[in-house]
C-alpha cells in the first residue's frame, strides 16, 4: 500500500515528465488552515524543508494561513527543524482539562506562537531571502467584528448564508490581509479574488499575525490590533482561504502543495459544500497527499483534527497525535523515492 499520493495539474505533469521532479520547478509553496491536521504530515514537511529546499537559491513565495503559517514560519528559520520541532511540542501539549474560555485557548496560542518563535525566529523570518513568508489574517466586518457571542455567530451564520450564493460575498463580512516581507516580485501580491490588502511584516508585528491567523471565531478571542493594520477584530486566514484558491498561472514556475486531503475547499465556510472545490487554479501545481489507506492506518482511522479535544483525555490525544507525527515519516520515505527516479506515480489532479 501506498502510503503517498502525488497529483499534478495538467501544466505542471507536462513539466515534471520532460524535466524531473526538481525543487527549482517550484516557485511557490502553500500551506493550509486545518487545526491539528498537519499533524499527519509532519514527516513530509520535515523532508521537504530541511531537505528538498535546502540548497535553494532562489525565491521560493510561501503562504499559509493557521497553523499552515505556522508550519511555515519554521521553514523561514535558520535551525528549521528546531523550530518544527518546537511547534510540534508546544501544539501537541496544549492541555485542556474543562471546557476552555476563548480566553483561555488564546493564552495557549499565544505560548505556541512564542514557542515557534524562540529568541531570534521573527528576526530570521523577517530577513531570510529564500524562503519569503507570506501570512493571511482576517478582519471581521459588519457583526464580525463584535466581540460578543451572540452577534458574531449571527454574523457567522449570515457569512455562511451568503457564501451558498457566491464566494465572492465573503468580501461583504472579512477583509482578507496577507502580510508578508513587502517584495514586490512576490506573487502573492495584488489578489483580486475577494478584498485583500497587502501588509507589511515586521518584528513588532509578526507574533501578532500569527497569533491573529489562527484565531478561530468563537474558539479563541480576536487580535485587537496590528500593528501596520490598526485596530480591529483580527481572526483565523483560513476564513477567506482555507486550502486556497486564486489564479497563479501568471506568475512562472509550479506551486507545490503537502497537503492532507486529494480534495480543494476554497474558504471555511466551503468545507460542507460538496460543490465548491478549487479545481481551475491548481493546474501548474502539484500536490502531495497522504492515500486513503495511510490515512485508516493512522491512530483513530483518521488524520488528526480538532474533535479530539472532545472525544480524547488528554493523554490520549496526546499519544495518538504523537503516533500519528511519526507514521507520517512514511510519507518522506516515499516521497524520497519518487525523487529518485520513479514518476509513473504522479496522478493527474482531478479536474
Amino acid at each position: 500500500m501506498n502510503a503517498l499520493r502525488l497529483l499534478a495539474g495538467k501544466t505542471a505533469m507536462k513539466r515534471i515528465r520532460e524535466e524531473g521532479l526538481k525543487p527549482e520547478l517550484f516557485s511557490r509553496l502553500l500551506a493550509a488552515s486545518g487545526g491539528p491536521k498537519w499533524l499527519g504530515i509532519t514527516g513530509l514537511d520535515k523532508y521537504l524543508f530541511s531537505e528538498f529546499f535546502k540548497d535553494r537559491k532562489t525565491p521560493l513565495y510561501t503562504l499559509g494561513a493557521s497553523s499552515g503559517a505556522w508550519r511555515l514560519a519554521c521553514l523561514a528559520q535558520q535551525d528549521v527543524l528546531a523550530a518544527y520541532g518546537r511547534l510540534e511540542d508546544f501544539y501537541i501539549g496544549q492541555r485542556y482539562d474543562t471546557k476552555p474560555s476563548r480566553e483561555e485557548v488564546s493564552r495557549q496560542v499565544t505560548g505556541i506562537v512564542a514557542g515557534i518563535l524562540g529568541d531570534t525566529g521573527a528576526a530570521e523570518i523577517l530577513a531570510n531571502p529564500v524562503f519569503r513568508s507570506h501570512f493571511v489574517v482576517c478582519r471581521g466586518r459588519h457583526l464580525n467584528r463584535v466581540n460578543g457571542k451572540l452577534p458574531l455567530a449571527l454574523g457567522l451564520s449570515v457569512t455562511a448564508a451568503t457564501n451558498l450564493v457566491s464566494r465572492r460575498s465573503l468580501g461583504w463580512h472579512f477583509e482578507r490581509l496577507v502580510f508578508s516581507q513587502a517584495d514586490n516580485d512576490s506573487h502573492f501580491r495584488l489578489l483580486t479574488d475577494l478584498p485583500s490588502r497587502d501588509c507589511k511584516l515586521s518584528q513588532g508585528n509578526l507574533a501578532d499575525v500569527l497569533q491573529a491567523t489562527g484565531s478561530i471565531p468563537l474558539v479563541l478571542a480576536p487580535v485587537g490590533h496590528i500593528e501596520g493594520a490598526g485596530q480591529g477584530h483580527f481572526y483565523d486566514g483560513g476564513i477567506t482561504d482555507y486550502h486556497f484558491d486564486f489564479p497563479l498561472a501568471q506568475h512562472q514556475g509550479l506551486t507545490l502543495y503537502p497537503h492532507f486531503f486529494p480534495t480543494i475547499k476554497p474558504g471555511w465556510f466551503d468545507k460542507s459544500l460538496p460543490w465548491r472545490r478549487a479545481v481551475a487554479n491548481y493546474d501548474n501545481a502539484l500536490l502531495l497527499v497522504p492515500s486513503a489507506g495511510f490515512v485508516a492506518s493512522l491512530p483513530n482511522g483518521k488524520i488528526p483534527d480538532r474533535d479530539d479535544f472532545k472525544t480524547l483525555d488528554t493523554a490520549s490525544r496526546q499519544r495518538s497525535w504523537r503516533e500519528a507525527t511519526q507514521a507520517s515519516e512514511r510519507l518522506a520515505e516515499e516521497f524520497a523515492r519518487v525523487l529518485q527516479g520513479d514518476l509513473s506515480r504522479i496522478e493527474s489532479f482531478p479536474e
